[in-house]
């Protein structure tokens, strides 16, 4: 049995006991190649703001979408590895191409630390509001060389449909803060319009980089009411806080938790950028510089 199941088995045990763990006021680590995961972030605000959350974005070595597996399993591991020496509680890997590629490692490397990953919370979803469909996943070129989606969702329901598309410009378009208008709309065209038009058109399309949901708006304008559009930051956070309840390691309820951001480069345009991710403004001394 993994650890993190007995802590689960445990809790469940002694809330039916009546006795309720202290609350786990320790943070709850997440990384990322960069600022994307910051929609994973505030997701996680957003359902559990009571929890104190440490974010790492690993902007020296950015983007991980275009890099080599062996090269994305390194900086995964450094970026862990930090993450770990401020006592953090959970591991969020808030990112795709990682999640990807060095989930199963992390998870038997830091056993008995939880870690949770963004890609199979995603799957799930997408199954779950669309069974038996077509799904199309957006996401980085690295994401679809591996076909992480296409495996988990393989694994949920066997007979999904699957195809994944490696976007890399709107990964661009979302930096540039091109969220709306004709040259938003174009981009997002220039991708979509040509498999929307065919015999083969998705139920159902997935955020697979966590740059995509502040697109949501105009990706939802370009395929219509109909289609589902699945956002993995949300369903990512929803099972951060079922496993940190799970587990007995939640933080203490009624409280303000706190924030604290690390980036490996670049200060200035972490907070530049990373304030529309985030959805608040960040300022340049908001952000702590690291070397991994």
């Amino acid at each position: 049995m993994r650890a993190d199941a007995r802590c689960g088995k445990m809790a469940r045990f002694l809330a039916s006991a009546g006795i309720m763990p202290r609350p786990d006021q320790r943070p709850v680590g997440v990384f990322d190649s960069g600022v994307g995961g910051l929609t994973v972030l505030k997701a996680m605000r957003e359902a559990m703001p009571h929890e104190d959350l440490l974010y790492l974005g690993d902007t020296a070595r950015l983007p991980y979408g275009t890099k080599s597996a062996a090269s994305v399993l390194r900086y995964a591991h450094r970026a862990a590895e930090h993450l770990i020496g401020y006592d953090i509680k959970m591991l969020v890997i808030a990112c795709n191409t990682a999640s990807a590629v060095a989930l199963d490692d992390l998870q038997r490397d830091l056993a008995p630390l939880p870690v949770v990953g963004v890609v199979k919370p995603g799957a799930r979803a997408a199954v779950a509001a669309r069974p038996a469909a077509r799904h199309l996943v957006l996401a980085t070129e690295a994401t679809v060389r591996l076909g992480a989606y296409s495996r988990a969702l393989a694994e949920i329901d066997e007979h999904a449909e699957v195809s994944e598309m490696a976007c890399e410009m709107l990964v661009a378009q979302a930096e540039e803060g091109w969220t709306e208008g004709a040259v938003a709309e174009a981009i997002v065209r220039a991708y979509l319009d040509p498999v929307l038009g065919s015999a083969a058109k998705p139920d159902s399309l997935i955020l697979g980089c966590t740059h995509f949901p502040i697109l949501r708006g105009v990706i939802r304008s370009v395929v219509g009411a109909d289609m589902s559009i699945v956002d993995s930051a949300v369903t990512t956070a929803s099972l951060v806080q079922e496993r940190l309840r799970s587990g007995g390691i939640g933080g203490a309820a009624g409280r303000t938790g706190s924030l604290r951001l690390l980036a490996t480069d670049g200060g200035r345009r972490f907070a530049q950028v990373g304030g529309t991710f985030l959805g608040e403004p960040l300022s340049t001394e908001a952000v702590e510089i690291v070397d991994i």
